[in-house]
C-alpha cells in the first residue's frame, strides 16, 4: 500500500517541526486529517502533541491560553491560529457533555481512543505518516460513520455526539454504522441535557450541508422528540388536496432540500408548515385545509428559535418569511409592486426562493400551475427594479420636510400622510413627482 501524504499549511508544518526538534511528538489530528483524505479543504488544522501546555508555551512566543485546563494552547503563527493540545485522557463525564477533568498521557493512541468517530481519530505527520489505529481510513472509503470503541460509551460521555453522527452523515453523505445507529436511537433522549446553543450549532451544520434532507434521520432516530417534537406528527399528517401529494413532514423535507444553502432559507422551509399540526380542518368534499397556519407558524417559530438562542436578525427574517410563504396574489405589475413594497426588496428576493422551494415539494398539478406564475413574478420584479420604481418612503419624491414646510406638525398624521402618498405611487409609478404629490396632500390627509 502506498504511503499516504498530506499537504498542510506552512505554519502548521513549522509548529510540528518545532515541537519535534524539541524532542516531543506532534501530529495534525482529527477533522483536518479526515477532510484532507477526502480531498476537502479543512476549516481548521488542529495539532496534538506529547508536550505539556507549559512546554508548548516555552517553545512559541505568541500563544493564548484558550483551553489550558484541558491541555489546549493556541499558537499564533503569521496571521493564523492553531490549537495545540496535549495528549490526554478524559475523566468521567458527569453531566453527559463535559469530562469532570482530564489527565495527560504520553500515548497518542490513548488520546485518539477517546475521540468520537473513527474518521475523526486519525493523526498524521510527515515522518510517521498516517496513524490510524481504529480504521478511520477504511470507514472513509466505505462511507461509514462509526464510533471509536463502544457507541454507548461514546454517546454516554457526550450526548451531543448523537446529533454529530447524523450531521457528519449529512455533510459527507455517509451512512451510520449499524451498532452506532442503534445507540443513537437508544440514547437520543439524553440530548435533553445538552445546551440549546450546542443543539443550534449542530442543527445549523446539518441544514447547511449538501444533504439537509438527512434531517429525516433526526425523526427516525427519535432525536426530534427531544429538539423539535412538533415535527413528529407532521410525518403522518395527510394533505388531501390537489396541491399536495406528500404528508406535511415529507413535503417539509423535500422543501428543505429544494431551498438554496442559506441558513435563514432552510430554517424557513423546516418550520414553514409547522403549525399545520394544529390548524387542520377537512371540508365536506374531503379536502384538507390549514387556515392561518402561516401566521400561527411564524408566531410559534419565533419562540422556538429564541429557545435555541438564534440571533434577532435570523429570527426576524425566518418568521417574516414563514408569515409570507403562503401568500397568494395576482401576477400583475401593480400587485408585485405592492408586495415588494410591503416586504422590502431584500426580503422579497428571499420570498421568491421560499416560494419556489415550497412549490418544488408539491404535486405536479401545483408545479404546472405555480412555476410559470413564479417565473412571471420574477420577470415583473426585475422590470420594476430596472425602472427604479418607487417602493418605499425613502424613494418618495416628497419627505417629511416638505410637509413641515407646508405647515404640518410632526407626528403620527405626518407618517400616515406619507404612507397614503406612497399608496398613490404604488398604484401608478408616474405619480412620483414632487408637484403631483404635494397637490394631493389635502386629499389624503
Amino acid at each position: 500500500m502506498d504511503r499516504i501524504s498530506i499537504s498542510m499549511p506552512g505554519e502548521a508544518a513549522w509548529i510540528l517541526a518545532r515541537l519535534q526538534e524539541a524532542g516531543y511528538e506532534a501530529y495534525i489530528v482529527g477533522g483536518c486529517v479526515r477532510d484532507s483524505l477526502l480531498g476537502r479543504v479543512p476549516d481548521d488544522w488542529d495539532i496534538t502533541t506529547s508536550a505539556k501546555p507549559e512546554q508548548v508555551k516555552e517553545l512559541f512566543r505568541r500563544t493564548v491560553d484558550t483551553g489550558i485546563q484541558h491541555g489546549t494552547v493556541t499558537v499564533l503563527a503569521g496571521t493564523q491560529s492553531y490549537e495545540v493540545t496535549t495528549y490526554r485522557l478524559d475523566g468521567a463525564y458527569e453531566d453527559g457533555r463535559h469530562p469532570a477533568g482530564v489527565s495527560f498521557t504520553s500515548s497518542l493512541v490513548e488520546d485518539l481512543r477517546r475521540r468520537d468517530f473513527t474518521i475523526n481519530a486519525m493523526a498524521y505527520n510527515d515522518e510517521a505518516g498516517l496513524v490510524d489505529k481504529f480504521d478511520g481510513l477504511g470507514d472513509l472509503k466505505a462511507g461509514i460513520i462509526r464510533c471509536v470503541g463502544s457507541p454507548k460509551e461514546r454517546f454516554g460521555e457526550d450526548a451531543l455526539r448523537i446529533m454529530r453522527a447524523v450531521r457528519f452523515g449529512a455533510q459527507l453523505d455517509f451512512l451510520i454504522e449499524k451498532n452506532t445507529f442503534s445507540a443513537v436511537c437508544e440514547l437520543a433522549p439524553s440530548l435533553d441535557r445538552i445546551s440549546r446553543e450546542r443543539i443550534q450549532t449542530e442543527l445549523n451544520k446539518l441544514l447547511l450541508s449538501d444533504h439537509p434532507g438527512r434531517f429525516r434521520l433526526l425523526y427516525e432516530t427519535g432525536i426530534t422528540k427531544v429538539i423539535l417534537p412538533e415535527f413528529d406528527c407532521l410525518m403522518e399528517l395527510l394533505q388531501r388536496n390537489r396541491y399536495h401529494c406528500y404528508t406535511v413532514g415529507e413535503h417539509t423535507l423535500r422543501a428543505v432540500e429544494a431551498a438554496p444553502g442559506q441558513l435563514s432559507l432552510r430554517l424557513t422551509m423546516l418550520l414553514h408548515d409547522i403549525a399545520k399540526g394544529w390548524t387542520g380542518s377537512t371540508d365536506s368534499d374531503g379536502c384538507d385545509h390549514f387556515y392561518g397556519h402561516a401566521k400561527e407558524g411564524a408566531r410559534w417559530a419565533e419562540g422556538f428559535l429564541r429557545g435555541l438562542k438564534y440571533d434577532n436578525h435570523t429570527i426576524s427574517r425566518v418568521t417574516r418569511l414563514i408569515q409570507w410563504h403562503d401568500y397568494r396574489f395576482p401576477v400583475d405589475k401593480k400587485s408585485v409592486r405592492r408586495l415588494m413594497s410591503a416586504m422590502g426588496e431584500d426580503l422579497f428576493a428571499d420570498f421568491l426562493l421560499v416560494y419556489r422551494a415550497d412549490t418544488m415539494a408539491k404535486s405536479e398539478y401545483a408545479k404546472e400551475k405555480i412555476l410559470p406564475e413564479l417565473c412571471e413574478t420574477k420577470r415583473l420584479a426585475a422590470e420594476i427594479l430596472a425602472e427604479k420604481q418607487c417602493l418605499s418612503l425613502k424613494q418618495l419624491a416628497v419627505s417629511g420636510s416638505d410637509l413641515i414646510a407646508m405647515g404640518m406638525t410632526p407626528g403620527p398624521q405626518m407618517g400616515e400622510t406619507l404612507n397614503r402618498l406612497l399608496q398613490l405611487v404604488l398604484e401608478e409609478p408616474s405619480r412620483n413627482t414632487r408637484e403631483y404629490l404635494l397637490s394631493q396632500i389635502e386629499r389624503v390627509k
